[in-house]
């Protein structure tokens, strides 16, 4: 956990550094800036001031057509992946519902089996009445506060690492 924290250190104040200096930032620049603001997690990209810009122009350059996300191949990454919601709650299975088209939406409920008779039995229940007495619940799966993920290898333990980021201000 020290040598991640000392790491992470390090990088941020290689940024500082770099980030200080007038010269504009490449396109792989930047895409190295962007990696190690989102990589940040004590303080996150937002408690960072040196952030604040290329996180800026990233967002702005999101809302453009054609808008690719910038890299650094020296960090070993690509683009970020994604992950909308968060995992179901304890008990219950992903599952879809259904837009007004028809089409399936991607993973969008928490859904579990319960008996809502169990603790009620008094005997023997025929099986029109047993499969009453089993219902599904579902919920709405929890979005995630932080979508975007990059998967970092920790050159000290050799060990992937997700680093989760949102955009959010």
């Amino acid at each position: 956990m020290f040598a991640k924290a000392k790491s992470v250190t390090v990088l941020v104040a290689v940024f500082l550094t770099t980030a200080a200096l007038p010269t504009p930032a490449s396109g792989s620049e930047w895409g190295c800036e962007v990696l190690l603001c989102a990589s940040s997690s004590n303080p996150s990209w937002r408690g960072v001031p040196a952030c604040h810009p290329p996180v800026a122009r990233l967002i702005s350059a999101m809302k453009k057509p054609g808008f690719n996300w910038p890299t650094c191949p020296e960090g070993g990454t690509g683009s970020p992946g994604y992950e909308r919601y968060a995992e179901c709650p304890e008990g219950y299975q992903v599952r879809s519902r259904r837009d007004g088209d028809g089409f399936p939406r991607k993973g969008d409920l928490c859904i579990k089996t319960v008996n809502i008779c169990q603790g009620n039995a008094h005997g023997l229940y025929n099986s029109d009445r047993q499969r009453r007495c089993i219902q599904s619940v579902s919920i709405s799966r929890p979005l995630r506060s932080e979508p975007y993920f990059f998967d970092i290898k920790n050159d000290t333990s050799g060990k992937t690492e997700r680093h989760w980021f949102g955009l959010h201000k």
